[in-house]
């Protein structure tokens, strides 16, 4: 899906910059924080807990600070409880957009989220308007010019659900989320470490959009991303190529 695969570049490019000033790391301990309250404190019985854990020392974050996460959330140490929020709606041109937040304040969040649609032309829906539109995959990614043939057969011998090459040549492997870690696990020891990985929610059909409402959607999924209670975003929308040099520049 060309419309997952240029989001995901952008926030990649995002999180760098955001990793400089921490507020990556702010947004993985939360995560980290919520998987060990909702599942327990020991990795090997709590897959979210184990992907939260291996994203955030992808990150180069440090292992006392990710066992303070998971002591957090598994109530060994005080700290704030975070709830999870899930808000849908449409931006400019039809774009189906989730938000998948945690906050300790709920108003707060709400508001914020809803002035960002808004402001940028779009419309905050009700629960289960824009869900169905979207299921819930694991995506590993390799860069333009990885061995396409090579990724390929390792990943459909690993069970992976499918292989897809975007036009810009980069090489996407996806698998059921509950195969997620065995064919991550599997490509790594076939010497094809992806670039990234996660569980994510993946638009079934992407929604084509004209440069205007492209530029009115970039603005919106970067107002919300900028928001700290967002944790992630999904869209279906498909950027024309020249927003999306644009946006890269």
């Amino acid at each position: 899906m060309a419309g997952h695969s240029k989001w995901a570049n952008i926030q990649h490019r995002k999180n760098a910059q955001d990793a400089k000033r921490g507020k990556l790391f702010t947004k993985l301990i939360k995560e980290i924080t919520v998987a060990a309250r909702m599942g327990g404190s020991d990795i090997n019985a709590n897959p979210r807990l184990r992907l939260a854990v291996d994203k955030a020392l992808d990150a180069n974050m440090t292992k006392d600070t990710v066992e303070r996460a998971i002591k957090r959330g598994a109530g060994e140490l005080e700290g704030v409880n975070y709830e999870e929020i899930r808000y849908e709606g449409y931006g400019p041109g039809g774009a189906a957009i989730m938000v998948d937040c945690m906050t300790d304040n709920r108003n707060r969040t709400v508001s914020e989220v809803r002035h960002a649609f808004s402001k940028c032309g779009g419309n905050l829906g009700t629960d289960g308007s824009v869900a169905y539109l979207f299921n819930k995959t694991g995506v590993l990614s390799y860069p333009p010019g990885s061995d396409e043939e090579r990724i390929m057969e390792a990943a459909l011998e690993a069970g992976a659900e499918d292989v897809v090459v975007n036009d810009d040549g980069s090489v996407e492997v996806l698998a059921e989320p509950d195969q997620y870690d065995d064919v991550r696990q599997a490509m790594i020891d076939a010497d094809l470490r992806p670039e990234r990985g996660e569980v994510t929610m993946r638009a079934a059909t992407a929604s084509p959009l004209d440069p205007d409402s492209a530029h009115q959607v970039l603005k919106l999924l970067n107002m919300l991303d900028d928001l700290d209670d967002v944790q992630n975003l999904y869209t279906n929308a498909d950027f024309p190529d020249e927003v999306m040099q644009d946006a890269a520049g």
